[in-house]
């Protein structure tokens, strides 16, 4: 017993959502990179010879460049045994965006930092806060023109009712950004690199170190850096059971597409994102450490991709060894028990 509650402990389960084109899918690709799932990262649109993003499999997905199914994706990191749910972000695929997230323990919310909190977020948002889930936010595109951050974090406050703490604070942005200053260790994180499809690379710093100024180019931005981190510490404290309930949303800044504020993000998010959660069905509410329990299905599919197998079940939480089964070997406790549907 104690082998399969580790196993099962070990586990994280989550979807990655957003509005379209704010970053999500090729969020999802970094994490395969940085798990070493993948050797080089795709992307979601590019030349005709460039390599697609992994989750976009579907010849529609590569051609318009947008996530049209579900797709679910695992690798190993840090100890963890990771499980991605990558959705649908337009609305016309909303419908398997909802049913993915029934399997989440938690979600990722990716925002354009330029564009804000949009209209698609703010329903998968709801979706999540009606199951209590954890919600973790990812401000994305920080390699670009962006609003204030403090602007950000007050915006997902005031349109989602949530509270938020960050995690990270980015050093500049556009041109400028150069990585993130990391909360908890007290490090300013510099990375730099030629190309988004491989790992970036990282220099750790001490906050208040001279050669500060000079990575900056510029006193004045490292003196406006040390007065944002001095004006953080004076809000408000992170609080771990809050984020579990889904009442405060722990904030980072980095850019998917470059690399920076990946890896410090992902690592973060292991930590306080949560182990296989229960789940209620008509008969009763069932525990995703008994054994009895085998998975969390919540889709199958079949005869949609030649190199698939005929038919497969996608699985959310589970000890099982493969992010995919057969659907004839789908869930024990799926032969008594039925789940609710994602519209009831």
């Amino acid at each position: 017993m104690s082998t399969l509650v580790e196993e099962i402990s070990r586990r994280r389960t989550f979807a990655i959502i957003s509005h379209p084109d704010a970053g999500k899918t090729t969020l999802t690709e970094k994490f395969l990179l940085y798990g070493g799932a993948i050797a080089q990262a795709g992307v979601v649109k590019g030349k005709k010879n460039s390599r697609s993003a992994t989750s976009d499999w579907m010849e529609i997905e590569k051609q318009r460049g947008i996530s049209v199914t579900s797709s679910v994706m695992q690798f190993q990191y840090g100890g963890f045994c990771i499980n991605i749910l990558d959705t649908p972000g337009h609305q016309d695929f909303s419908e398997d965006t909802y049913r993915t997230l029934m399997a989440a323990d938690s979600a990722v919310m990716v925002i354009d930092g330029a564009k804000g909190v949009e209209p698609q977020t703010r329903k998968l948002f709801k979706v999540c806060a009606m199951r209590h889930i954890p919600i973790f936010t990812f401000i994305n595109k920080m390699d670009r023109e962006t609003q204030d951050p403090f602007d950000l974090l007050d915006e997902v406050e005031r349109e989602l009712g949530i509270e938020t703490y960050a995690m990270n604070w980015p050093i500049g942005c556009g041109k400028d950004f150069k990585g993130v200053y990391d909360r908890e260790n007290s490090e300013l994180l510099f990375f730099s690199g030629a190309s988004g499809k491989a790992k970036a690379d990282k220099l750790s710093v001490d906050l208040y170190d001279s050669q500060v100024a000079e990575l900056l180019d510029s006193e004045q931005k490292h003196r406006q850096l040390i007065d944002d981190v001095e004006l953080l510490s004076a809000g408000r404290e992170m609080d771990i059971e809050a984020v579990r309930s889904g009442t405060l949303s722990p904030v980072f800044f980095g850019s998917a597409l470059t690399n920076f504020g990946i890896e410090p993000f992902l690592e973060a998010f292991l930590k306080l994102t949560p182990p296989p959660l229960s789940r209620t069905a008509d008969c009763g509410l069932v525990d995703a450490f008994s054994p009895d329990f085998s998975a969390f299905v919540f889709k199958i599919q079949a005869n949609m991709n030649k190199a698939h197998r005929d038919r497969l079940a996608s699985c959310g939480s589970a000890p099982a060894s493969s992010r995919e089964i057969r659907s004839t070997t789908t869930c024990r406790v799926a032969e008594r028990c039925a789940f609710p549907s994602p519209s009831s």
